[in-house]
């Protein structure tokens, strides 16, 4: 089997045995597993996908547990994320549910808010929105982002786009999890693909609600 620019099964499993020994103990005596297994193989993938996507910031293990009540040291999953404008753009993860695939934004200043709600607004861009969530929930991605309750004001509650005006935050993914896939030298294209599906989403965001 080609694994050069795969990933291996077994990184799924390191992150179900880590979710059961999250300490520093278990780390330190698996570090070469999660060097060998997870850290180098993502690597590897992402420098596959450079040339069309970019350059990937891969996050640390390591959680930030000073404000936090779980005071886990280490994330129970990678995650990689391929953007040209702070906050928006491609988002990879690997976890012992297997592989996440994603993309779209997490920031919110108000500034970018404001015009991401008048872009949602306007017939247009807003129609466009519409369109490229529609395609990619058929598509078997599901929406996410942080969401408002209600419409903010300023708005109609009845606004034919009241559901996407309430975000704050809006991303797409799909879990393929452990297809057959993923340790093979397909990943890099299967991964392309499904980011490639998200682009329509990352453009809009880019051309009317950069931050």
């Amino acid at each position: 089997m080609d694994t050069t620019v795969g990933i291996p099964t077994a990184a799924c499993e390191f992150y179900a045995e880590l979710e059961q020994n999250n300490n520093r103990e278990w780390w330190l005596a698996h570090k070469e597993q999660y060097l060998l297994l997870v850290k180098g193989p993502l690597e590897n993938l992402l420098g596959e996908l450079e040339p069309i996507f970019g350059p990937a910031k891969l996050f640390r293990p390591n959680r930030d547990v000073r404000f936090s009540p779980d005071k886990s040291p280490y994330k129970t999953a990678q995650g990689a994320f391929v953007s040209n404008y702070e906050g928006v753009g491609f988002y990879l993860q690997i976890s012992a549910d297997g592989l996440l695939i994603g993309g779209g934004y997490h920031s919110h200043s108000p500034a970018q808010l404001a015009r991401f709600r008048s872009a949602v607004d306007a017939p247009v861009s807003g129609g466009s929105l519409e369109r490229i969530v529609r395609d990619l929930s058929a598509a078997g991605f599901l929406i996410e982002g942080e969401r408002l309750k209600t419409v903010p004001r300023g708005f109609p509650k009845d606004h034919t786009r009241a559901e996407l005006l309430k975000h704050k935050t809006l991303s797409a993914a799909v879990l393929p999890g452990s297809p057959d896939w993923l340790e093979t030298s397909r990943a890099a294209s299967e991964v392309a693909a499904r980011w490639e599906q998200l682009r329509p989403l990352v453009d809009w965001v880019i051309r009317y609600a950069a931050p």
